[in-house]
């Protein structure tokens, strides 16, 4: 009995004090965000061109301004970014304070799950 209740003890301390394993995201759900807050300018899939902002297919791992047939803001060449998690993350949610006078017209977006979504989304695409 006394070897019983420290087993239990320990499995729920492990549980309660055990660091979270964060989330990628959920990339379904990012599906159904993007084109309410990204679509109006930016397209992925096999199909995708660019419009008011470039195709984002591929854009994990992209240097920042290099996407093929679309004109960049000099800001935006000349970030010296490469779009990983992290930088995307910080760019998606304050655009002109990651680039400067870049052309981008976005608010910006506080939700960390949101972001996570989109960008587990975005991970799908690769360079089409």
């Amino acid at each position: 009995m006394k070897n019983a209740a420290l087993t239990f003890a320990l499995i729920l301390n492990a549980g309660l004090l055990s660091t979270p394993v964060l989330a990628a995201g959920d990339a379904e759900a990012g599906a159904k965000i993007f084109p309410r807050l990204c679509g109006g300018c930016h397209q992925v899939g096999e199909s995708a061109r660019p419009g008011f902002g470039p195709e984002l297919n591929g854009i994990i791992g992209r240097p920042a301004g290099t996407s093929a047939n679309y004109v960049y803001s000099d800001a935006m060449k000349n970030s010296g970014l490469t779009w990983d998690r992290e930088t995307l993350t910080k760019y998606l949610k304050d655009p002109k304070g990651v680039v400067p006078g870049t052309r981008m017209i976005f608010w910006g977006l506080s939700d960390e799950e949101k972001i996570d979504n989109l960008l587990a989304y975005l991970q799908t695409f690769s360079q089409q």
